[in-house]
């Protein structure tokens, strides 16, 4: 059974930096893309930034140059370092792993529990 436990978040006034951990077990991971997602109440589901097998990032345009993604292959976790804060960046945030495209949602096979970040203007 694979899980992936998410650490981090809270509450943060804008401007602020928070730091998302995502602990996955069960299996090793370094064969697959890993993400983070994030849903806000009433709107969709999105992509906010992925690291593939080569740890090659990606990032929405949202977010770009205010979040960095990493991963530690030898600790099967992935990372989101969050900076700059904005209150759109408010909702909820899931890791996730998987094989095929890295910013499909539907593509990722297991995912986090998801937790909260809230941003205050």
């Amino acid at each position: 059974q694979v899980q992936m436990v998410q650490s981090g978040g809270g509450l943060v006034q804008a401007g602020g930096s928070l730091s998302l951990s995502c602990a996955a077990s069960g299996r090793t991971l370094s064969s697959h893309n890993m993400a983070w997602f994030r849903q806000a109440p009433g709107q969709e589901r999105e992509f906010v930034a992925a690291i593939s097998v080569q740890f090659t990032p990606y990032y929405a345009v949202s977010v770009k140059g205010r979040f960095t993604i990493s991963r530690d292959n030898a600790k099967n976790t992935v990372y989101l370092q969050m900076n700059s804060l904005k209150p759109e960046d408010t909702a909820v945030y899931f890791c996730a792993a998987g094989i095929r495209r890295v910013t499909i949602g539907d593509d990722y096979d297991y995912w986090g529990q998801g937790t909260q970040v809230t941003v205050s203007a």
